[in-house]
């Protein structure tokens, strides 16, 4: 007896997309923010700028990636509790990864913060945006419904 698949989920797409774009977005930002940060604070500018770009992107691809794990769960009796236990897992470990990302680069002597607070700032708003977009033009269905008699054996859609 084989057991039945579980239906694709509409998110995966729209989460693989925001990735590919993301990390185009992520070097962009990186060359960019670090050819900027160079020429106003040499290399430690460019540091800075990598480091906050980096740093995005780690957190970015922390969600997504969490959100695709969990969905490999989906059809299971337990799916949901699964997928909010990983999910906010995945949001408190980047908690504690951001807290201590931080004070590491606090007090290092290359981190020009204000390089490298727009180059994070920057990332960020650019990941929010790559996510907007990949989500509207997903065509993503809202609910996945089946309607009456579309499930019954030797219906062709024709009605009597």
């Amino acid at each position: 007896m084989t057991t039945p698949q579980p239906a694709s989920i509409s998110s995966t797409p729209v989460l693989r997309t925001a990735l590919v774009w993301g990390a185009v977005a992520t070097v962009v930002i990186a060359v960019v923010g670090g050819a900027i940060g160079y020429a106003m604070a040499g290399t430690d500018g460019m540091f800075s700028a990598l480091a906050g770009a980096a740093i995005a992107a780690v957190f970015m691809l922390l969600t997504a990636v969490s959100i695709l794990v969990a969905n490999r769960w989906f059809g299971d009796q337990l799916y949901v509790p699964i997928f909010f236990g990983i999910v906010l897992g995945g949001w408190l470990l980047k908690l504690v990864l951001f807290i201590v990302a931080l004070l590491i680069l606090r007090g290092q002597p290359w981190i020009v913060p204000g390089v490298f607070f727009v180059a994070l700032v920057v990332s960020v708003v650019a990941s929010l945006a790559i996510d907007g977009i990949a989500m509207f033009r997903s065509r993503a269905p809202y609910v996945d419904v089946k309607l009456p008699g579309e499930d019954a054996p030797g219906d062709d859609g024709e009605t009597r």
